[in-house]
C-alpha cells in the first residue's frame, strides 16, 4: 500500500464530517464542530495548523494534521518546553483501512514534515487514556510516555 499526505482542500470537508461521525473516530474526537471550524479556517485564523489527507493508492483513507504548540494557546505541555514544541492528531476515516498499518505510515511521514520545520526539537501528543490502539502506536513510533505529565513525547 502507498501511503502519502497531501494538504487538506476543500472538497475534503465533507468526508472529514463524516469521518468525524464515524463509530471508530467518534470517541476520539468528542467535539467535531471545532475541529470542522480549524478545517473550514485554515487560512485565515487557523493558518498556523498544517491541515492533511491521508492517501492509501490514492484514494482519501484519513486525516492528519501538526501545529506548533507556541500557537495554539494549550496548556497540556506539562514539563515540556512550550518553545520548539509541536503536536499532531490523526485519524483513519476509512474503517477498511484499520489496523493495515495506515495510521504508522502516516504518523512517520508527518514526524519527518515536522522535523524538518526550523526550530523543532520535539513533538508531544496527548491521546485519550482508552486509546489504547493510539497510545500503542506511539510507543511503536518511538515516543516515549511521560506518565508525570500523562503524554508522549518524542525529541527529533
Amino acid at each position: 500500500m502507498d501511503v502519502t499526505l497531501r494538504p487538506f482542500e476543500d472538497d475534503d470537508v465533507p468526508r472529514l464530517r463524516r469521518w468525524l461521525a464515524a463509530d471508530h473516530v467518534r470517541p476520539w474526537f468528542e467535539q467535531p464542530d471545532d475541529w470542522m471550524a480549524e478545517v473550514e479556517g485554515r487560512h485565515g485564523e487557523y493558518a498556523w495548523i498544517s491541515h492533511f489527507v491521508i492517501e492509501v493508492d490514492g484514494a482519501p483513507g484519513g486525516f492528519c494534521q501538526s501545529y506548533p504548540f507556541s500557537a495554539s494557546g494549550e496548556d497540556w505541555n506539562g514539563a515540556q518546553p512550550v518553545e520548539g514544541t509541536y503536536s499532531l492528531d490523526y485519524l483513519v476515516g476509512e474503517p477498511t483501512l484499520l489496523r493495515r498499518g495506515i495510521a504508522r505510515a502516516a504518523l512517520s511521514l508527518l514526524l519527518e514534515r515536522i522535523a524538518a520545520e526550523p526550530g523543532a526539537e520535539r513533538v508531544i501528543v496527548q491521546p485519550d487514556r482508552e486509546n489504547a490502539a493510539s497510545r500503542g502506536l506511539l510507543r511503536a513510533l518511538g515516543f516515549a510516555y511521560d506518565e508525570a505529565d500523562d503524554l508522549f513525547v518524542m525529541a527529533l
